[in-house]
């Protein structure tokens, strides 16, 4: 952070220098940094923006704890009642399709959907690591950490708009706090971080009483640099950082990003649609059902966010699973549908893609609290968007929904196929790790049924 020593001055509007300096301090992965710190290191970072600068997106929902992948896209109908379940299948629109009973809106629209049936590889931590990242949590883990892929995106494509930030995080606050890890930029470092509009930072700045409007003319409060400049500064040192600073400004007052971040500007009929989530049941120490986020990340993509994350509900069915699929799965089914029609209606889903999985299923057979416990051999997804071939389920296990038996994909396959629906190369792009060594996006092989 640049540090002004002395008595703080005050502007006309009665905001000091010190005060102008931190009022951009927002929450970027897990530590604290000044907004104009972190563009100031991205500036710096070598090999920035590698790639085209096409506006392609990922909305990436993470259903943390583990969905039953039994009771949503694969329904058991021949299997024994301890394992079955309660639900029964239902016709989808693509002829031969049938899916979980919960989710009659997706069923309406599965011409719009991909359902991956035997995604495989799960390492069994709750937490959503191969989820964000596409790799186990040890891969370069003496380096930093394998980058999220909203940090590589940032790093590969870099942004749409320098006042937008290219990598968001929406999840919430979680007891259990691996379920709301919106992706950490590893060994890219915190240039790559996520932008994360509900942190620390965001509730100072809005505690401090600085708005918009105080913050308007930020050329004419950068320029009362320029004396203290012309006498200490001969190199430009202290311009480059004027500059981040005002970009950083960009950020915070940017009318695209404040808009996007406010859904009392969208129209009642669009947010009906999609709902609210709303009452939270079964959240425990994991994220509520955040149906207003799933509007508020179409609205981030539309604005010029490359990737979105965010976490959706808590699948941690050990009991009760019946019901809490019935709850999430029918929220779900609203929120989901209500996204991929409303990006469609807006000519953006072609170029934007939208997955929704956890990081494992859960056991076939049901145990005495009517619950599914951890099973990391086989766990689902669901796509849409990206110009993916949609309308059709890959995959499937026996018939016990023990294992997988055929279509069964990684967590890497499924990563080098969101990377390749973003137009991105994942076997011929690479990005280079700290010790200068050219890496590819992903180890695994996009989808072919997919792409």
């Amino acid at each position: 952070m640049l540090t002004i020593t002395g008595n703080p001055s005050k502007y006309c509007d009665g905001v000091s220098r010190r005060s102008f300096m931190k009022i951009g301090a927002f929450a970027f992965g897990a530590a604290q940094f000044n907004l104009a710190d972190v563009l100031r290191a991205e500036s710096a970072a070598p090999g920035k923006s590698l790639g085209s600068s096409s506006h392609k997106s990922v909305i990436n929902i993470f259903l943390g704890g583990g969905p039953p992948h039994q009771d949503m896209w694969e329904i058991k109908t021949d299997a024994p009642v301890d394992i079955k379940g309660e639900f029964k299948p239902i016709s989808t629109k693509v002829p031969g399709i049938q899916i979980g009973e919960c989710f009659p809106k997706i069923a309406a629209s599965a011409d719009k959907f991909a359902f991956l049936r035997a995604v495989v590889g799960a390492r069994g931590g709750h937490d959503g690591v191969q989820c964000t990242t596409g790799m186990d949590e040890s891969a370069f883990k003496n380096m930093g950490g394998w980058p999220s892929m909203g940090s590589i995106l940032s790093k590969v494509y870099g942004p749409v708009d320098p006042s937008v930030p290219p990598f968001v995080g929406l999840a919430a606050k979680t007891a259990h706090m691996p379920w709301s890890d919106c992706g950490k930029p590893g060994f890219l470092g915190s240039a790559y971080a996520a932008f994360r509009p509900e942190g620390d930072g965001l509730s100072d700045m809005k505690l401090s009483g600085i708005n918009q409007n105080q913050l308007g003319d930020r050329k004419q409060l950068l320029a009362s640099f320029d004396q203290m400049r012309r006498n200490i500064d001969s190199n430009g040192g202290i311009r480059g950082a004027d500059a981040a600073t005002e970009r950083a400004l960009g950020v915070l007052t940017s009318s695209r990003l404040l808009e996007a971040l406010d859904l009392s500007t969208e129209p009642d009929k669009v947010r009906s649609r999609y709902g609210d989530g709303k009452p939270y049941k079964f959240q425990y120490d994991g994220a509520p059902t955040v149906n207003d986020q799933l509007l508020m990340a179409r609205r981030l993509v539309e604005a010029g966010v490359r990737c979105v994350t965010l976490s959706y509900g808590r699948w941690d069915s050990h009991g009760k699973n019946f019901d809490l699929v019935r709850d999430h799965g029918t929220k779900l089914d609203q929120g989901l549908t209500a996204l991929v029609e409303d990006l469609e209606v807006r000519g953006m889903l072609a170029d934007t893609t939208v997955i929704a999985w956890g990081e494992f299923g859960r056991t076939p057979r049901i145990n005495k609290e009517a619950g599914r416990d951890h099973w990391p051999q086989v766990s689902c997804a669901i796509l849409a968007g990206g110009n993916l071939k949609t309308g059709q389920a890959i995959g499937s296990t026996n018939r016990l929904g023990e294992y997988a038996v055929s279509g069964a994909v990684s967590f890497p396959d499924v990563f080098a196929t969101l990377y390749q629906s973003m137009g991105i190369d994942p076997y011929n792009v690479t990005f280079a790790d700290p010790a200068g060594r050219p890496q590819h996006l992903s180890e695994g092989k996009a989808i072919r049924d997919l792409v």
